[in-house]
C-alpha cells in the first residue's frame, strides 16, 4: 500500500476522480433535458471530459487552474439554459432526430444542429482542466515516490465510487440540483486547503449553480433515461407527455366509454384498434412491447384481450401511465407489468401469443455515452423481428406502430419485416397523430392477401451488427465528417495551448495515446454487447461500467503485486480481441442465464484483463505518470471520435480495429524513447 506520506495525494485523487466521473454523468444527463439535440449525442460530454481531462493533466507542474472549475462550470450552466430556448434544427443531417420543440413554440430557430454540439464540447472541455491538474499533479506525487500504480488505483477507485453514486441517485429518481449538490460538495474538499475568500467564492459558485438549475427545472419527475413533464392541450381529453421538452407520448381516452374531445381524439381512437380487425375473434393472448403510458394496453382491454403482458423500458413513463391515464388500464387484473426492454423479455420469455404489438417506442436518447445505438435500436433489427416471430401462437400476427418521418425508413421497417417473415407486410398508412403507418405480419394476414405482392425495396437491413434504422445508409455523412473534423480540430488546439512543448517530436507518448483510443473503442464494443445480451436498461449499462472499472482496478493491483510477462499478456489481447470480433455475441444467448453470466464475464473480461495488464506495465515505467495519463486520455478522445466508423462497418468491426491499435501501441512500445521510461521501483 501507498506509503503514509502519500495517504493526502490518495485522497485527492479519489475526490477528484469521484467528481470528474460524477460531473460527467451530470451533465450528459442534464444536458440532454436542457439541449435537447445532446440527448443524440451524449458523447460530447464523454469526449470533452476526456479531453479536459487529458489538458489538465499536461498542464500539471504549473500554477493552479482550480478557480477556472466553479467559473467555467456556471458558464457552461447558464449557455445550457440559454440554449433551451432556441430551436436547432437542420434538414441536412443524415440520422433522422426527433426534434420536437414542444415546450417553446415560439422559440427562434437556428437551422444548425452544429453550434450547440460545438459550444458544448467547447464549455465542457474547460470545466473538466483543472480537475484533470489535480490528478495530473498527485500522480507526478505517486511517480517520484516510485508508486505510480498505486495513484492510478486510487484515480480509479474515484472513479468507481462516482459512477456506483450517480447510478443510486438516477434509481432514487432525484433531480439535476441534487446531483450538482454532490458535486458542489465532493469539490468543497479541493478548497479546503486554500484561503477563506476561495473557500467563500467557491461556496457563492457552487450556490448559484445549484440555485439556477433548480429555479429552471421544467421537469415534474427524472426518470432513469428522460426530464419528463405533463401538460393538459384545448381540445383533447388525455394527457401529454413531454420527455426532454419533446412531445413523447399522449395518454388519450380510449375506454368504451370515453367520449372523444374533439378531432384529435377521434383520429387517435378510430386507428389504435386496426390490428385487432384483422382477427376473426378478439386476439386472447396479447404482448405489448413498448407499453408507455398505456394506450396499447386500453385498446387491448377494450378489445377483449384475456391476458396482456405489457413491457415498458422506463419506470418513469410507467408510473406516469398508472397515474395520467384517463382509463386506468395498468390497474386492470388481466396486466401483467414487465419493467425491462423489449428484446430482454423476448430472450427470457417462453409465452406464445395471439397478438404481438410494436408500440411508438422510438426513443429519443442513447442506450450510453459510450455508443452510438440509441435506446430502441436493438428493437429494430432483423434479429428481434425474428424473434418476436418465435413467440406467435398458431394463427397469430404482429403489428408495429411506427410514425414514419421519410422513405428511409419505411423501406428500413419494411425490409426487416420482409427478411424476418419471408413475406412483404401488410401496410396501412393512417391519419393519426401519434403514428402514420401500422405494419402488419405473421400468420394472421393469409387471408388479406391478394396476388404477388410488391417486391420489398431494397434497403440496408439493420441487425444487431449494424443496428441503425435512422440511418439512411451506410457512407459517412457530411454532417459527421465535418463535425468530427471540427472537434479533432479544438483537441489539437487545446492541446497546443495547454501543452505547446507536448507537440516537440519526442514528447508525443504514442503509446499511451493508443492504449487510450483502442481501449475506449474497446469499452464502447463490450458496453452496447452486453447491453444486448441483458437489456438495454439503464441498469445494465451502469453494472457493466462498473463492473469494468472495478475489473481494470482489480488487474491494476495485482499487477502491481505480481506482474506477468508483457509479452504474454499482449498476446493474450490480440488473441482475446480477434474471438471477441470472430464470435457473434448472439451464441452468448443462452435459455439459462448462469450459463450466459459465465459466458459474458469470459467474452467481457478476458479482453479487459489483459488490455489492464499491458496498460499497467508500461504505465508503471513512464518518468512522468501525469504526462502519460494525459495522452492516454486524449487518445481516448481519438477513440470516442473512431467509433463513428462503426455507423459504416458495424459493432463487432471496433474490436478488429481496437486490435490494430493495440498492435500499433505495441510496435511503439519497442520504440519509446528512454527519457519517458524509468525502471520500476514499486
Amino acid at each position: 500500500m501507498p506509503a503514509r506520506p502519500l495517504r493526502a495525494p490518495a485522497l485527492d485523487l479519489i475526490v477528484a476522480s469521484f467528481v470528474v466521473l460524477f460531473q460527467e454523468l451530470a451533465l450528459i444527463r442534464w444536458l440532454a433535458a436542457e439541449v435537447r439535440v445532446l440527448a443524440y449525442f451524449p458523447n460530447i460530454v464523454l469526449m470533452s471530459a476526456f479531453l479536459g481531462l487529458g489538458l489538465g493533466t499536461m498542464h500539471a507542474g504549473r500554477r493552479s487552474l482550480l478557480w477556472l472549475w466553479p467559473a467555467a462550470l456556471a458558464v457552461l450552466v447558464a449557455a445550457a439554459l440559454a440554449m433551451h430556448n432556441v430551436a436547432f434544427t437542420t434538414r441536412s443531417v443524415s440520422e433522422h432526430l426527433w426534434l420536437l420543440y414542444y415546450d417553446i413554440p415560439r422559440a427562434p430557430v437556428v437551422h444548425d444542429v452544429r453550434p450547440p454540439i460545438v459550444i458544448a464540447f467547447i464549455l465542457s472541455t474547460v470545466a473538466f482542466v483543472p480537475l484533470g491538474q489535480i490528478v495530473g499533479d498527485r500522480l507526478r506525487e505517486f511517480g517520484a515516490a516510485g508508486k505510480t500504480l498505486w495513484g492510478y488505483v486510487a484515480d480509479l477507485t474515484g472513479s468507481l465510487v462516482g459512477v456506483i453514486a450517480f447510478s443510486a441517485a438516477s434509481f432514487y429518481g432525484t433531480f439535476p440540483a441534487v446531483w450538482f449538490g454532490v458535486v458542489a460538495a465532493a469539490g468543497a474538499w479541493l478548497f479546503a486547503r486554500r484561503g477563506w475568500k476561495q473557500v467563500a467564492l467557491y461556496a457563492a459558485a457552487a450556490v448559484a449553480i445549484v440555485f439556477a438549475i433548480a429555479h429552471f427545472e421544467p421537469a415534474l419527475l427524472y426518470s432513469p433515461y428522460y426530464a419528463l413533464s405533463t401538460g393538459q392541450t384545448a381540445g383533447q381529453g388525455g394527457t401529454v407527455v413531454v420527455a426532454n421538452g419533446s412531445l413523447h407520448q399522449y395518454a388519450a381516452p380510449l375506454g368504451p366509454n370515453d367520449v372523444p374531445s374533439g378531432d384529435y381524439d377521434r383520429r387517435i381512437r378510430a386507428t389504435y384498434p386496426r390490428p385487432y380487425r384483422a382477427f376473426a375473434r378478439p386476439p386472447q393472448r396479447v404482448l405489448i412491447l413498448g407499453a408507455g403510458t398505456g394506450n396499447d394496453v386500453a385498446t387491448a382491454l377494450a378489445a377483449g384481450a384475456g391476458q396482456i403482458d405489457a413491457v415498458e423500458i422506463d419506470p418513469g413513463i410507467l408510473a406516469l401511465g398508472r397515474r395520467i391515464h384517463p382509463d386506468h388500464p395498468y390497474s386492470s387484473p388481466r396486466v401483467h407489468v414487465y419493467n425491462t426492454d423489449a428484446r430482454a423479455f423476448l430472450r427470457n420469455s417462453k409465452e406464445r401469443y395471439d397478438l404481438i404489438i410494436f408500440g411508438t417506442l422510438d426513443s429519443m436518447t442513447r442506450l450510453s455515452a459510450l455508443s452510438n445505438v440509441r435506446l430502441d435500436n436493438f428493437v429494430y433489427t432483423v434479429d428481434c423481428m425474428r424473434a418476436a416471430r418465435d413467440h406467435l401462437a398458431p394463427g397469430g400476427g404482429m403489428a408495429l406502430y411506427f410514425f414514419v418521418a421519410n422513405q428511409a425508413i419505411f423501406e428500413k421497417l419494411y425490409a426487416i419485416l420482409t427478411e424476418a417473415f419471408g413475406e412483404q407486410p401488410l401496410v396501412r398508412r393512417e391519419d393519426c397523430p401519434l403514428f402514420n403507418v401500422i405494419f402488419l405480419a405473421g400468420p394472421v394476414t393469409a387471408r388479406f392477401r391478394t396476388g404477388e405482392a410488391p417486391p420489398a425495396p431494397a434497403a440496408d437491413i439493420p441487425t444487431d451488427d449494424w443496428p441503425y434504422l435512422y440511418l439512411e445508409s451506410r457512407t459517412p455523412s457530411w454532417f459527421y465528417i465535418s463535425t468530427a473534423a471540427i472537434l479533432l480540430a479544438l483537441a489539437a488546439l487545446g492541446m497546443r495551448i495547454a501543452a505547446p512543448s507536448m507537440f516537440a517530436a519526442k514528447a508525443f507518448d504514442a503509446e499511451m495515446f493508443l492504449f487510450g483510443a483502442a481501449f475506449l473503442l474497446l469499452e464502447t464494443r463490450l458496453v452496447t454487447q452486453m447491453a444486448l445480451l441483458w437489456g438495454t436498461t439503464w441498469i445494465t449499462s451502469a453494472v457493466v461500467f462498473a463492473s469494468i472499472l472495478f475489473t481494470i482496478l482489480v488487474t491494476t493491483i495485482l499487477t502491481q503485486l505480481r506482474a506477468i510477462p508483457f509479452a504474454a499478456a499482449a498476446a493474450a489481447l490480440i488473441v482475446s480481441l480477434v474471438a471477441t470480433a470472430v464470435v457473434p455475441v448472439q451464441w452468448l444467448l443462452y435459455d439459462s442465464a448462469a450459463a450466459r453470466l459465465v459466458a459474458s464475464v469470459v467474452y467481457v473480461g478476458t479482453p479487459i484483463v489483459f488490455s489492464s495488464i499491458c496498460f499497467a506495465i508500461r504505465f508503471r515505467a513512464r518518468a512522468d505518470a501525469g504526462t502519460a495519463f494525459g495522452w492516454n486520455v486524449a487518445g481516448a478522445v481519438c477513440g470516442g471520435l473512431l467509433e463513428l466508423l462503426s455507423l459504416t462497418f458495424g459493432i463487432r468491426a471496433m474490436a478488429l480495429l481496437a486490435a490494430v491499435l493495440y498492435l500499433v501501441a505495441f510496435l511503439a512500445a519497442r520504440r519509446a524513447p528512454a527519457a519517458t521510461l524509468v525502471e520500476s521501483r514499486a
